[in-house]
């Protein structure tokens, strides 16, 4: 009997929580989850779950969407995007419900509890915390030792990395390319999360029904704002609120900036009184921070070493494609190395990942920053989509309507080509 294919996953967040939830049920697979953090857990607010995420995890079985729903997913019943400014304020330039789209919609989850419950049935033993990536040595059949901040080391044979946008894996595959490193888009967001009574007193119930699950993106002159609902199992149903601007003279390694009252008072003085009611907060200054995203790299891969994730493709959040394409990632890792015998397999494996998933990432990372544009008011295409009905909400039909089933087919055709060349 051939032994376990050790793989080692870098990044204990939700994209490494994943596919560590579809590997460790494989017998023939040795799998060890790695965070640099003293602790499993998700920083954040509430990612957003798209269709097409929901079935990359009722694809990789039972167990991973059901972890979704034990972790309090709320629905979305629907989408509208609103003008929140000049004579048109308060136009819906594009909408949508389960009902008019026949499918379903995105569900709304609070990160940590989704974490928690992709890792509620996991081996204690293999889950390491506070273990950094340091180094990773090739050893001459190819198997990998490595070695952690701490001093320890660890050998595998297949090595992921999904350690975030700061990807330690990332530099190591691209090795000095300039597409190594993230770059500052000159967004910057703040999100808050309020009891769903509160939220709806400061908006008004006539204006907004926080009861009816509906995600609203308002759109003015270089401003935004996003609320949504979802539930948190000690507090009830929370709303997430995001406020979000555009700089034009941020400094390209700055992450976060302190946003005051006065600030957002004077960036959101032409909106509608419910909303710039909803957003000033009593507080005087507010952390922000700005959208980063990865350039196109040239390969995810390295012969036994591959990026997920946003170490592959970090995104911007405007087409809440981020998680989902991570999940995406999963699925097709999963069944990948599902089908992996022997290393060598796997190493086919990874070829034919990044084969099928790089062109389709990128072209979402470029898709997302364009519709930021549209969203925040500074795209002199706005008033295409303004004009058009139905042309804002067609830019997400590429990310939701893809046929999973097919993608991943796809990439197993591939790796099965691989092999045979071999």
């Amino acid at each position: 009997m051939a032994s376990p294919i050790r793989i080692a996953i870098s990044g204990g967040g939700l994209s490494g929580a994943t596919l560590f939830h579809a590997l460790h049920r494989l017998p023939h697979l040795d799998v060890h989850i790695f965070e640099s953090a003293p602790a499993f857990r998700e920083a954040g607010l509430a990612i957003g779950v798209t269709r097409n995420a929901q079935t990359a995890l009722e694809l990789m079985g039972s167990t991973a969407i059901q972890a979704l729903e034990h972790a309090g997913a709320v629905p979305m019943r629907g989408v509208r995007f609103v003008l929140a400014q000049g004579e048109e304020q308060s136009k819906a330039i594009g909408e949508v419900d389960e009902k008019t789209a026949g499918k379903r919609l995105t569900s709304i989850v609070h990160r940590a509890a989704f974490l928690q419950e992709l890792l509620a049935d996991a081996p204690q033993e293999r889950l390491h915390a506070s273990k950094k990536l340091d180094r990773v040595e090739r050893r001459a059949d190819d198997s990998l030792s490595l070695h952690f901040t701490d001093g320890t080391a660890h050998d595998c044979d297949i090595l992921i990395g999904a350690d975030g946008i700061h990807s330690t894996v990332r530099k190591i595959i691209l090795d000095g390319d300039r597409a190594a490193t993230p770059r500052n888009t000159g967004v910057w967001l703040i999100m808050t999360l309020h009891p769903c009574e509160e939220a709806q007193a400061s908006i008004g119930k006539d204006s907004i029904d926080f009861e009816l699950p509906y995600e609203y993106s308002w759109i003015g002159r270089g401003t935004y704002i996003l609320h949504n609902v979802l539930s948190d199992g000690q507090h009830g149903q929370l709303v997430q609120f995001v406020v979000a601007s555009k700089d034009e003279g941020v400094e390209p390694d700055q992450w976060h900036r302190t946003v005051s009252s006065s600030d957002i008072k004077s960036l959101y003085q032409d909106w509608p009184q419910h909303l710039r009611t909803a957003v000033d907060e009593a507080k005087p200054d507010h952390r922000a921070m700005y959208l980063w995203e990865h350039p196109p790299a040239p390969t995810y891969v390295s012969g036994p070493l591959c990026v997920m994730g946003d170490a592959a493709h970090a995104t911007t959040p405007w087409q809440g494609s981020g998680g989902g394409m991570s999940t995406e990632d999963s699925l097709i890792l999963s069944t990948l190395l599902g089908r992996s015998i022997t290393p060598r397999d796997a190493v086919a494996a990874l070829k034919a990942y990044d084969q099928v998933r790089r062109p389709r990432t990128q072209q979402i990372v470029e898709s997302s920053r364009i519709t930021g544009d549209i969203l925040t008011g500074t795209s002199e295409q706005l008033r295409e989509y303004v004009d058009t009905p139905g042309k804002l909400l067609s830019r997400w039909d590429f990310i939701l309507d893809i046929d999973m089933g097919k993608h991943r087919d796809e990439a197993i055709a591939i790796m099965e080509r691989e092999l045979e060349v071999r």
